[in-house]
This record gives structure tokens, sequence and C-alpha cells, in this order.
């Protein structure tokens, strides 16, 4: 009898070419995806002499450099639009596939990819982004790469890795009304903090996980890196194969290929590394307040004060990010103001965010600007079709084209210096969405919350009396 396995263990297995002696092993990858910033790997290409080894499974996609909010998508700046035509000349010039800034079905490659039945169970996937831990929502193993790493891709169709250790964090139990995957998946991060799950591949399970939907799936994995995880994954189920069925790429066979794919997820008795508990039960919404996604605390909390830290690196870290922040110690969360809201984001722009954030706003109108931006063309349409453009609109927010957008501030949508922005985003680093400015990271509800009140709020209230 073969000892048990994780899910982890499985695809680890399946995908190694070879291991060299001092541990690392090459991993055959199954899907490439790759964006604007992948030029310099080109660049390698080409002073190598070199070609793309399997264009089929090379799928690059036009996200974080695209304007969102200009007529007929054209791009002012000439620093830009050169990202955006290389992608594209790129794509060409090796016979890959392209979802392009003008194609119906472009968008964020990390909602593209799952949207289009390109990510499956059991695959590798790799993009040079560190939010390609997404993509393990559908029990693939997924995850970011550098530079180098996407030109040994292109060129090879392999990558050398180490094997990283495997956690599981198990929540169990129903998440209370008013949170959502979001408010998890920050719960989690703070609860392990910035490097907690650090050379760990880290798999979600217990009945809160596996009562989610795909889109809320897609939320917890994509933070998984935020805990330092190499990748996050969740053992596909019926919610998978019902998302997957009917996707343009998904397998022909596709009854065949469910049955394939029933036999991923870990095994009974399999073993782990390390292992973490927590109980829905618990979750409240969360926001956080400092400059790292591990800085969030239940939106009914106090900020915490450094005289009271556990250690004085710990007291140095509250100081800065306090400073940087503008706000003060002990605190109240929800009496801190905010300038804008912004949702969107590989994190949190699917057609059920955006349903959530409709649901707060139907109504009522905001007193701050926002953005919301989709997270692809067709997510764009469906919106449109529910009327939850009209929605966004009538209280007063923009509704943009799909990109990653306000994000990560290199594509015109920022945050002027100095203000506070409510977002549905992955990272509140300093500077993150432009310079200077402020992140409290937070569920799509959450934004509209914030939006309607202008300042941090519990969403709960608002959602009294409404479906």
């Amino acid at each position: 009898m073969a000892p048990p396995r994780t899910l982890f263990d499985k695809l680890w297995d399946a995908h190694v070419v070879l291991t060299r002696e001092d541990g690392q092993s090459l991993l055959w990858i199954d899907r490439h995806f790759f964006h604007e910033g992948s030029h310099h790997a080109f660049a390698q290409l080409r002073a190598r002499g070199a070609k793309v080894a399997e264009p089929s499974l090379n799928i690059g996609v036009a996200d974080h450099y695209v304007p969102t909010q200009s007529p007929g998508r054209t791009i002012a700046d000439a620093g830009i639009g050169g990202m955006v035509a290389g992608l594209e000349a790129n794509a060409a010039e090796h016979g890959t596939r392209l979802f392009g800034l003008r194609d119906p079905r472009q968008g964020i490659v990390h909602v593209v990819g799952p949207e289009q039945g390109l990510t499956l169970p059991g695959l590798t996937v790799v993009c040079g982004d560190s939010h390609t831990s997404t993509h393990g929502a559908f029990g693939a193993l997924a995850f970011g790469i550098g530079a180098s790493e996407v030109a040994h891709v292109l060129m090879t169709q392999t990558l050398w890795q180490r094997r990283p250790k495997r956690m599981r964090v198990v929540v169990d139990g129903a998440l209370p009304p008013g949170t959502a995957a979001k408010d998890l998946a920050l719960a989690i991060v703070a609860r392990l903090g910035a490097d907690g799950a650090q050379g760990h591949a880290v798999e979600y399970a217990g009945s809160t996980v596996r009562g989610l939907s795909m889109e809320g799936r897609l939320t917890l994995c994509n933070l998984a890196i935020e805990s330092g995880a190499r990748c996050g994954m969740v053992s596909p189920d019926a919610t998978t194969f019902d998302d997957l069925r009917g996707r343009p790429f998904a397998p022909v066979e596709f009854d065949a290929a469910a049955e394939a794919w029933s036999m991923l997820p870990s095994d009974a008795d399999a073993e782990f590394d390390a292992e973490h508990r927590l109980d829905a039960a618990s979750i409240a919404p969360v926001v956080t307040w400092g400059v790292t996604p591990e800085d969030a605390l239940p939106v009914t909390a106090f900020l915490p004060d450094p005289a009271t830290a556990a250690t004085p690196a710990r007291a140095a870290q509250i100081r800065d990010a306090l400073d940087y922040m503008g706000l003060r110690p002990g605190q109240r969360l929800q009496a801190i103001g905010i300038d804008r809201v912004f949702i969107g984001s590989c994190t949190n722009a699917r057609i059920e965010d955006l349903r959530a954030a409709a649901a707060v706003l139907a109504g009522r109108r905001a007193v701050v600007p926002g953005l919301v931006s989709p997270g692809s063309s067709l997510v764009k349409q469906q919106a449109e079709q529910e009327g939850l453009d009209r929605i966004f609109q009538a209280a007063g927010l923009v509704w943009a084209d799909a990109g990653c957008s306000m994000c990560v501030g290199m594509n015109g949508d920022l945050v002027p210096a100095g203000e506070r922005c409510a977002s549905t985003t992955n990272r509140n680093f300093k500077g993150r969405q432009g310079q200077g400015s402020r992140t409290h990271l937070m569920s799509p509800a959450m934004a509209a919350a914030a939006a309607v009140a202008g300042h941090i709020t519990d969403v709960r209230e608002l959602l009294e009396g409404r479906a």
C-alpha cells in the first residue's frame, strides 16, 4: 500500500521530471500565463535566439498596464502604450494565445484563466505575478515566479523548484452574516502573520472552505501569499466541477476528467508539517490598519498601542505603520475617515464580489469618490446585464473597464498622496496604490459601506433588513 498523500504531494509528484542531488526538482509546467511585465523574459529569449518551447501552453493577458477609464481604451502615455504593444508583439512572434487589450475576453490574468477554463484541477500553473496562488482554488499547484524563471519556462516549459513543506488551515462552521471569504482570508493572514506560512504549500480545508463558492475560494487562495506561503490550494469537489463544466477550454470529455480529478483530494490519513484551525463563527468583518495585510483587526476593534507590544521589534513596526497611516494608538477603527474607495483587483472583482457591493449601495449615495473595475470584460458584461453598473453609478461611483486598475498604481488609476482608500485589493504596502497613498483592505461589502458612511464602518449595520 502506498502511503497516504496530500493534494500537494500528488500534484508535485506527478510533475517532477527529475531531482538533483541538492534537492531541487525540475517540474513540468502545464500553464504559463504572462502579462506586460514579461518583456524582460522575452528579451532574454531574443538575446539567445530562442523560441517559446510550447506555445500552446503559454497564454498572454493584458492587465497590469491597461487603462480602465479612457474612451476606446486608448493609451495616452507612450511608455504604458509600449508595454501593451510589446505584449502583443511578443505573443504574435512566438505564436502564443493572447487575451489582448481589445479582446472581448480581456481581464485580469487571475480572473481570465479560471473564467476560460484554462485553470484546471491537477495542473501546474505559473505566472510572473505573486498572486498566481489564486488558481490553486481549483486544486492546481499554482505560484508566482520571477523574470528569469519566466524566461526558463518560455524556453523549456519546465522550472527548477525546491519542494516546500505542507501546511493545512482548517476552518469549520458557518461564516456569520455580513462576513465573506475576504474577511476569512484576512483573519487567517492576521493569525499566521506575514511569514507564518513561509516555505509551505497551504491547503485550506474544513466545512467552511467546502461551503465557499468558487469566487470565495479564489479570494482565499489569492491571499495565501500574504502569509508567506509558496502557494494556496483547495481540494477539487463538486463545486469545482460545476464551475468548470462548459467553460471554453474545459476538457471535451468532461465527465472522465472530473472522475480523474476526484482522486486528487488529500487522503484521509495524509500528514502535514503544520496545521492551524479556526472557528468560522468567530470571524467578523475585518479591516487592515497598517502597511502589511497581517495588520488586520475586526472592524469593532481599536488600533494597537506600541507600548503594549510583545517585543521591541513589534513595537517599532506598529509605530512605523501608525505614523505612515496617520493614525493614533488606541483609535477606534470605525472612527477612521476615508477619502475614496476602490472595488476591483484579482482578489475581489468577480461577479459575486460586485453583487455583494451593489447589495449595500442600492438606493444609497456614496459620500466619497470611488472606482469600480470588474475583473474581466465578461464580468463587466454580466454585471451590466444584471444592472449592477447602474447601482454603482447611481451611488456616485465610476464604472470602469477591466484591468488591475488601482490595485497596483501603474496604469493611471492612483490614490493621491496622503489620501486614504478603502480597497478590496490584496496589499496595503506603502505606496502600493500610488506614492504616499494609504490603503485599508476589506471586503467588497465593507468597501461599499465605507463609501456610504465616509469612514470605516461595520457593514452589518447597513445590511439589516436587506436580502
